[in-house]
């Protein structure tokens, strides 16, 4: 038996665990509680407390929070609550239970080891099946570390699986599938080129969070989306979470990504929790602010609104909830130095108490104006699971937005769909139609073709259908609008012409992705060919299926070569990463269009309104004199065109990228260019074409070139060739 630790009344601020030199504040917030009690364990691991304080309403309590300081208690002490109150559901929707053990909201490292979510979701005692949480030294030795603030135009995100990105056993990492795992991969992230990480949700979720046919096959939460501690780590990426070590482990990452000059993007999840509806378990919320923390239905507060398909939807915009949110998100860009946040169903943010659409949603606005968040970037996905979609509608001006429209309109082109070239080259140019009316820019348009949630980029070009068997749902699960190609045959083939259909194809999408205005976002393992064997929907799937196999990094080198210098084509074109929408304007530093649409010939413009067309050209003229201009070609079509190119004073095509060459040839460094002969080349079907043009005196061809140059030239700009700038 222990010597009970003594107290003193303890401050309502800071609100969870804060270790001092004489002890540790505890404090919590329930507005309707009658009883609360603080329950200390020796581990994380332990089934009895070694002291449980009963706190006192006329001493423990102001306001809303209940507190205590304990003197002289250690960090490393782990903990948890229990509160009693009114348990009127239909009326209130208070749902106390005075036997349940409850974790701490604004807990900083919790553990799951001993959590049975079974046992949370019947009425009584849980406390030895429950998560415990710890109280941490947050001390922590930054080595002037700041977060990034690497301009959005210029951002390449690379969206990745903590967990799966290490696990398998080929990524050869002394701690697979944690943050130190990935700490070892900085390199590789490195020399692929891109600026940020997007990292699956990597708060502190419920693993079990699963329906029960999918839990039968020993299946688990794999991506994260079922939050229950918004400030801990999730202790399944650490390495020594019973030690506490969750927010060194995580600051360790950020650390070595900002060292190479990489930022981090966290996926959250405040649209729901992994609470669940009426019928799921009592972790926190419930049993502390149940009343307020969730929707719920007006006459009978016993039914959770569900506009997240998870079971219940966060009441984001209730004063307290919503200073809870963005309290979270200052913290983690203040302590542990995030650059970015990607809000998983972010218009589930938006609605109020009752459910409805708000127009200006407070928590999206407290968000967007907090002088905390200023620099942090804030990326939307405009939508959520009950049909609301606000894609180039978010509210808020700072907000970029998952661009859905991009990924379907370029999925379809890259399949070869036609008729669709006039919205290709919108969505191409950043989206005008969406953000331009509100006065955004490109940058709100977050371009992407595949992610987390469907197709790997291989099986987008190799299935016509899902195959999601293995997760237990029958195939029900999982989006069934893919707008995919198998190319021919459904999955494996040793047919090389489809091979090499697949494989050109994946180049397009990487190119004309990397072309486009906006802000770019690959999905990791796409650029080796990572499989999932068909299956759209992964969330469940923490094992081979998911995790990256780094023997297709060899295999697919050549493709990897590819990405990686396609990333760096795009970086050093500045004109590719204009913070303005395009005009077809003289732009006076040269004197010439900002971009120059073409069809067949360069002197006609694009039959916009073909519903036939599958072939896009454009010239996009550099922003410096110095620096090149790019001519791209888009051939979606199945037959091959001579394509003429236009002729730019005192300036020389070279060949830049040809998806449709071998490895070695599809892309081409700027030193081992070659002038275009008599400035035409022919473009292979399904393939895409870009030029890089260099700065000297055309060679050869006479007057005649000369009076050729200013025919092609004048027609599609429309200026005289005396009238350019030298």
């Amino acid at each position: 038996m222990r010597k009970p630790y003594s107290l003193k009344s303890g401050s309502p601020y800071p609100h969870g665990a804060k270790a001092s030199e004489n002890g540790v504040n505890f404090s919590i917030s329930s507005r309707h509680a009658t009883h609360v009690e603080l329950l200390l364990f020796s581990s994380n691991e332990s089934p009895e407390p070694f002291q449980v304080i009963a706190l006192r309403k006329d001493k423990h309590h102001t306001f809303f929070s209940w507190h205590v300081f304990v003197e002289g208690l250690p960090t490393g002490t782990w903990y948890a609550w229990r509160i009693d109150g009114p348990s009127n559901t239909r009326e209130t929707g208070l749902r106390f239970d005075k036997d349940k053990l409850l974790l701490d909201p604004w807990a900083r490292a919790v553990s799951d080891k001993l959590w049975q979510r079974a046992a949370a979701c019947l009425p009584g005692d849980n406390s030895a099946h429950a998560m415990r949480a710890v109280v941490v030294d947050d001390r922590y030795d930054w080595e002037g570390d700041t977060p990034l603030a690497i301009r959005s135009e210029k951002a390449i995100i690379y969206e990745l699986h903590v967990g799966g990105f290490t696990r398998h056993p080929s990524a050869k990492v002394k701690h697979p599938g944690t943050f130190a795992g990935l700490i070892e991969k900085v390199p590789y992230l490195s020399k692929l080129g891109i600026t940020h990480v997007e990292l699956l949700p990597v708060m502190a979720f419920d693993e079990q969070d699963v329906p029960p046919h999918t839990s039968d096959l020993g299946l688990k939460n794999y991506w994260g989306y079922s939050t229950h501690s918004f400030f801990s780590p999730h202790p399944g990426y650490c390495v020594t979470p019973e030690q506490g070590t969750h927010l060194r482990e995580f600051r360790d990452l950020v650390k070595a990504l900002h060292k190479a000059g990489i930022g981090v993007i966290m996926d959250v999840v405040f649209n729901h929790t992994s609470e669940a509806g009426a019928d799921g378990p009592v972790i926190n919320f419930k049993g502390i602010t149940g009343n307020s923390f969730y929707l719920t239905d007006k006459h009978d507060k016993r039914i959770f609104h569900d506009y997240t398909g998870c079971g219940n939807t966060v009441n984001a915009n209730h004063p307290l909830v919503s200073n809870f949110i963005i309290s979270c998100l200052e913290y983690w860009v203040r302590e542990m130095h995030v650059d970015g946040f990607r809000f998983d169903l972010a218009s589930a943010l938006a609605r109020g108490e009752d459910g409805s659409v708000l127009q200006d949603p407070p928590l999206v606005w407290g968000i967007e104006l907090s002088e905390q968040l200023a620099r942090t970037k804030l990326i939307a996905e405009a939508w959520d699971a009950s049909g609301l979609y606000q894609v180039g509608n978010f509210p808020g001006y700072r907000w970029g937005e998952w661009n859905g429209r991009y990924r379907d309109v370029i999925r379809r082109f890259v399949r070869g769909d036609s008729g669709i070239i006039s919205e290709v080259a919108t969505r191409i140019c950043g989206s005008s139609d969406l953000y331009q009316h509100q006065h955004r820019l490109p940058i709100s348009g977050i371009n992407f073709v595949t992610c987390h949630d469907g197709f790997t980029l291989n099986d987008l070009f190799s299935y016509n259908e899902k195959h999601n068997a293995a997760n237990g749902e029958n195939n029900r699960d999982g989006c069934n609008n893919n707008l995919s190609s198998n190319c021919g045959t459904e999955g494996p083939t040793r047919n090389p012409a489809i091979q090499a259909l697949r494989r050109k194809r994946v180049k397009n999408a990487f190119a004309i992705l990397l072309l486009s205005h906006g802000v770019p976002m690959l999905l990791a393992g796409d650029e080796i060919l990572h499989t999932q064997q068909g299956n759209n929907n992964c969330y469940c799937q923490d094992n081979e299926l998911s995790w990256l196999n780094w023997e297709k990094a060899k295999e697919n080198a050549d493709l990897l070569h590819f990405v990686q210098q396609m990333i760096r084509l795009r970086k050093r074109h500045t004109s590719l990463m204009r913070r303005r929408f395009l005009t077809g304007e003289i732009l006076e530093e040269r004197n010439m269009p900002d971009i120059v649409w073409h069809g067949l010939q360069v002197d006609q413009p694009p039959r916009w309104d073909d519903p036939e067309t599958r072939i896009l050209a454009f010239t996009l003229t550099a922003l410096a004199k110095e620096e090149a201009d790019l001519h791209v070609i888009l051939n979606m079509s199945d037959q091959r065109h001579a394509m003429a190119l236009p002729p730019i004073p005192e300036r020389v095509w070279r060949l830049a990228v040809d998806t449709a060459q071998k490895p070695g040839q599809d892309i081409i460094d700027p030193a081992e260019q070659k002038p275009v002969a008599e400035n035409r080349y022919a473009v292979e079907p399904h393939s895409v074409v870009v030029f890089e043009n260099a700065k000297q005196e055309l060679a050869g061809g006479g007057d005649s070139l000369s009076k050729l140059s200013a025919h092609f030239f004048s027609k599609f700009t429309g200026l005289k060739l005396a009238d350019t700038a030298a």
